[in-house]
């Protein structure tokens, strides 16, 4: 029986989009197979660092982050390429959920293996239409906002539940519907239908944030939605914003009273 937790590490340390791709689904395979499985006696998790990443993209500030028309070839490829960068770090995300968070049931790791494997299909189906744009991933400037948060809550399961999938991955939610309008008013169908497939399989990644949220949170005694509320204090220094996909967030595990707060900060 082979560690998951190594191989968790093996898909971090990948600096190759295609390997961590590869790693990926082989991981995810072991794992349904049963060869793979958290062992207790694996080293502990190395202090959180930068995974593996090719050269390119250049990472800069995120308002130094181009803004370009969805009106051009370039500006669409520019879209894919910002969405491409984003399950690219969600791979890493997933991954290091799984090695740096030790002794959880086993339907945690699965879980976010489940979802490392879906990022990396996700991440493979908008490098194939980058190709068809004329582009490669690494073509354009990315920020690093995802791992930066990543790093923030490494000391802490419950922050790292609460933060990256039920805020971070949950701004796909949001953001998405509008994304896919604007590209059929341009008549890419080919993008939009790779855009449905990941905002249908995104809803179940957050839900995975909320049952561990939650999980994390009767562990210790406390309250989720206070806690989620002074996390967000906490972190994002009041910086989320509306409008909030409330039917999709709803189906991600959000309560009623969590929406109807949301939408205060709109």
């Amino acid at each position: 029986m082979n560690d998951l937790h190594a191989a968790a590490r093996r898909c971090l340390d990948a600096a190759d989009p295609a390997e961590k791709v590869r790693l990926s689904f082989e991981a995810w395979a072991s794992l349904q197979a049963g060869e793979l499985m958290p062992d207790p006696s694996s080293p502990p998790a190395r202090p959180i660092a930068l995974p593996g990443r090719p050269e390119r993209p250049r990472l800069v500030p995120s308002r130094e982050v181009a803004q370009r028309g969805l009106g051009t070839a370039e500006g669409r490829a520019a879209l894919v390429h910002a969405i491409a960068h984003i399950e690219f770090n969600a791979i890493d995300l997933a991954w290091d959920a799984v090695y740096r968070f030790r002794g959880k049931p086993l339907s945690y790791y699965r879980d976010w293996a489940s979802c490392a494997n879906d990022e990396a299909r996700h991440f493979t189906m908008l490098s194939s239409r980058l190709a068809e744009l004329g582009h490669v991933y690494g073509d354009f400037d990315a920020h690093n906002g995802l791992w930066e948060m990543a790093e923030k809550t490494a000391h802490s399961d419950t922050a790292r539940m609460a933060l990256v999938p039920r805020v971070l991955e949950a701004r796909g939610l949001d953001v998405t519907p509008g994304m896919m309008e604007r590209l059929r008013r341009q008549g890419d169908e080919r993008t939009v239908t790779i855009l449905e497939v990941i905002l249908r399989e995104e809803v179940a990644h957050v839900a995975a944030g909320t049952r561990w949220f939650h999980w994390c949170c009767e562990r210790d005694g406390i309250e989720p939605e206070t806690t989620f509320a002074q996390l967000l204090a906490d972190y994002m220094n009041g910086s989320l914003r509306g409008p909030f996909n409330l039917d999709a967030r709803r189906a991600a595990g959000f309560s009623e009273s969590e929406l109807a707060w949301l939408s205060t900060l709109g």
